[in-house]
């Protein structure tokens, strides 16, 4: 495997565990045309790396990120603007086509396209201190391209509250809300992130590439056709090496013994 080195951000591997942290600490993590191609490459990296069963993305510094450099794109012509607009949506689009769970560890700010990645992302663990904010009602700039994996994660009607006024919301009431899975004390973010990864890194890994982009596929059909397409997933899965294991070592009454 060629292993990139990488400028802007930082590629570590624990164990099972990728995790990427974002390194613009300087602008809070602001998401420029070299991040964003630096983040899809480690995913693709990382995803591709047979050592790796889950991966956490972070940000250095005070903020987890906040959203598009718009020094940047304030340099920029429209058409340049789609490009980088384009870069963050393939990063979404990637985390949900993965087959690795992605985990998201928020401090700080998580703002704009920031709240976008980590909304985009499996799971997402904040500090008490984490906020969040979709503020482009505030600079003229709606929040079009975060709105789609906000909406996804979010119910409707709080996720056009958070649109529409560009209201910071604690973590707390992220967590309230179904943006956040769980809130931790700042001092234990990245620990509870990391235990996190690990324990769903030892679980069937067969079972996560199968199940993780089947469910978001599902996103895409009606429910009867997502009911049939499940069957048929579930037939093809259960004839797995893994699935096998699974239920030998139940009958067993001993644990399964996964090849990673």
């Amino acid at each position: 495997m060629i292993k990139m080195e990488y400028k802007n951000l930082i590629m570590e591997r624990k164990e099972h565990v990728g995790i990427i942290t974002m390194n613009r600490p300087y602008t809070l993590n602001a998401l420029n045309s070299d991040l964003m191609s630096e983040m899809l490459t480690a995913f693709e990296e990382l995803e591709g790396d047979e050592r790796i069963g889950a991966i956490v993305l972070k940000g250095a510094g005070k903020s987890f990120c906040t959203g598009h450099d718009l020094k940047e794109l304030a340099t920029l012509s429209p058409l340049d603007r789609r490009d980088v607009f384009g870069r963050s949506v393939k990063i979404w689009e990637y985390i949900a086509r993965m087959t690795k769970p992605v985990i998201a560890a928020v401090h700080g700010y998580a703002t704009a396209a920031g709240c976008g990645m980590a909304a985009a992302c499996d799971l997402v663990i904040a500090s008490e201190d984490a906020k969040f904010q979709t503020p482009g009602v505030d600079i003229g700039v709606f929040c079009i391209t975060p709105m789609v994996p906000l909406s996804r994660s979010v119910g409707m009607k709080r996720s056009v509250e958070m649109l529409f006024t560009g209201d910071i919301i604690s973590a707390k009431e992220a967590e309230k809300i179904g943006l956040v899975n769980k809130v931790v004390p700042n001092d234990k973010l990245i620990d509870s992130a990391l235990e996190l990864a690990k324990r769903i890194s030892e679980k069937s890994w067969a079972a996560l590439h199968i199940g993780k982009p089947a469910f978001y596929s599902i996103f895409d059909m009606d429910y009867i056709h997502a009911l049939e397409y499940a069957r048929d997933l579930i037939t093809l899965a259960s004839t797995s090496e893994e699935t096998v294991e699974g239920i030998t070592a139940i009958l067993e009454k001993r644990a399964p013994r996964w090849k990673h």
